[in-house]
């Protein structure tokens, strides 16, 4: 049994951190986005700052917790005797769910950025995505789509 904890822990750990960030990407479409068509327009980045995505568990948080708290009571169950265990195991559970979850949620975040885009009809309008190309202020590029879903790419 000893044996298989850290195995088991790892595991669960590295499950944990199985959300897909993909789709913050600017690089990165959807199924149904395409072969249709989108609207693109043009502007000047006015200011960029890191920001971090939380992205969302495909688990909905329950690999974090309840691996968390199944490695928690393991562990806890491996101290004391009679009730002192029995208090271990539940203390051990609860810990490892909230740790559990602490660690599935960093590993969901995202470094992105938020940027400031002056389009050149004027109006100004920020859009938060993935960290995978650097913007610079003053920089032309290119806004794809509309409403809740725009990108900005490179001009």
């Amino acid at each position: 049994m000893k044996r298989i904890l850290p195995i088991a822990a790892m595991s669960l750990l590295t499950l944990a951190g199985c959300a897909n960030t993909a789709p913050y990407s600017g690089d990165v479409y959807r199924g149904d986005q395409a072969k249709t068509s989108q609207s693109v327009s043009y502007g000047t980045v006015v200011a960029v700052r890191p920001v971090q995505i939380q992205a969302d568990s495909r688990a909905g948080g329950l690999l974090g917790s309840g691996g968390g708290a199944i490695i928690g009571g393991l562990l806890g169950n491996q101290v004391g005797g009679g009730s002192g265990r029995q208090l271990a195991t539940v203390a051990g559970a609860l810990g490892g769910a909230v740790a559990g979850t602490a660690a599935e949620d960093a590993t969901n975040r995202v470094n992105a950025l938020e940027m400031e885009i002056r389009r050149d009809d004027g109006t100004d309008v920020v859009v938060v995505q993935r960290a995978d190309h650097q913007f610079q202020p003053g920089q032309r590029v290119r806004l794809i789509g509309s409403g809740r879903n725009v990108s900005v790419a490179p001009y």
